[in-house]
């Protein structure tokens, strides 16, 4: 992505999450312009942290005793709970020039746990302040520290590349020399040259996969961004598998919600779906029901009719597998309901005999 697309991606992640998003570039491609231009558009106070001139005391703040207790000072740059809401850029994070120093910003960057707040030793960052994270490409051609999976993985890459249209644009609103721009427009291919194409490797995990659902429920970003998002953070590879996935519309298996909360408005498309979507549709109904057994009468009464709409071998299959749930066991074999499921029952019956 470019910059302007960079900026579009970073407010919604800023404004609407609490993910930390890392901007990766080449030299001069304009990450940190970006970065103070959003932190600027969305009314928020920016916070550069220089990490490649830090150490860790910089970081955790000084030692001192009060009493029997061992405290650390706030560090000047820390945001108090009522200052204004701030974006702290961790700069440079993988010029750290010490090893213990990168392992400090660790915790930092970490987006806070559920119910937590963000942290950094015994310091603890007010919800209403963010964090975002710059580096260089480790492609050989910086003098960078090389920055382990576990660390990559608590964040949202964005890759940056040079864009000459990009640049155009800027280079007409901040009015910079006529002649410059002339060239460039004739010799784009000297723009920039910004070294090896950016790769990250970066790999699904549950983490990741947990980041992409929390951008899916908060965040909007342009079509053509998504793909480099998601890439970001599961890889290029699961993420277009995955919108390729997601794309299928009309194709999408119904979930388990869908199902207990809103049967007369996917009663049709269950009853159409191919065997593998219908299978995806009763694996999230087992988890589901698993997880908060507890049904209304109108979610009984929908997942009762949703059995009955299965054919008998999937209704077999299901029924099995939601007698070992027994909150949902007790629901199920209500006399009232054994036109559905009796047949089920009596052959796990006679399986188990």
């Amino acid at each position: 992505m470019n910059v302007e697309q960079m900026k579009v991606v970073l407010k919604e992640i800023l404004t609407k999450t609490n993910l930390t998003p890392c901007v990766v570039g080449h030299r001069g491609v304009g990450k940190t312009a970006g970065i103070i231009q959003v932190c600027r558009e969305i009314g928020r106070r920016y916070q550069p942290l220089r990490l490649g001139q830090m150490e860790v005391g910089d970081l955790v703040g000084i030692p001192y005793r009060q009493e029997e207790v061992m405290h650390w000072s706030r560090p000047s740059w820390w945001p108090l709970a009522d200052a204004p809401e701030t974006v702290i850029h961790c700069d440079e994070l993988n010029r750290a020039q010490q090893e213990d120093t990168l392992q400090a910003i660790f915790q930092f960057v970490e987006p806070p746990s559920e119910g937590q707040l963000r942290a950094l030793h015994t310091h603890q960052l007010a919800p209403r302040h963010k964090v975002v994270v710059s580096i260089n490409p480790p492609d050989g051609t910086y003098q960078v520290a090389t920055l382990d999976r576990a660390l990559l993985d608590r964040m949202v890459m964005l890759q940056v590349e040079t864009d000459y249209a990009c640049w155009a644009r800027y280079a007409k609103s901040r009015q910079l020399d006529r002649v410059v721009q002339q060239f460039l427009a004739g010799n784009q291919n000297l723009l920039a040259r910004q070294g090896s194409p950016l790769d990250m490797q970066m790999e699904p995990t549950e983490r990741a996969w947990e980041m992409v659902s929390t951008l899916r429920k908060h965040c909007r970003f342009p079509a053509d961004l998504e793909m480099e998002v998601y890439a970001g953070i599961v890889g290029k590879e699961a993420a277009i598998m995955f919108l390729r996935w997601s794309a299928e519309q009309q194709n999408r298996p119904v979930t388990a919600r869908e199902i207990l909360d809103s049967w007369d408005a996917v009663a049709g498309k269950v009853r159409a779906q191919r065997d593998d979507l219908q299978a995806v549709s009763m694996n999230d109904l087992v988890t589901s029901l698993e997880v908060a057994p507890q049904m209304t009468p109108e979610q009984e009464q929908n997942l009762i009719n949703y059995i009955g709409a299965l054919p008998r071998d999937m209704r077999f299959g299901l029924v099995k597998s939601l007698v070992k749930n027994p909150p949902v066991a007790a629901a199920i074999v209500q006399d009232k309901y054994d036109e559905v499921v009796l047949d089920a029952i009596a052959e796990i019956s006679r399986e188990a005999s």
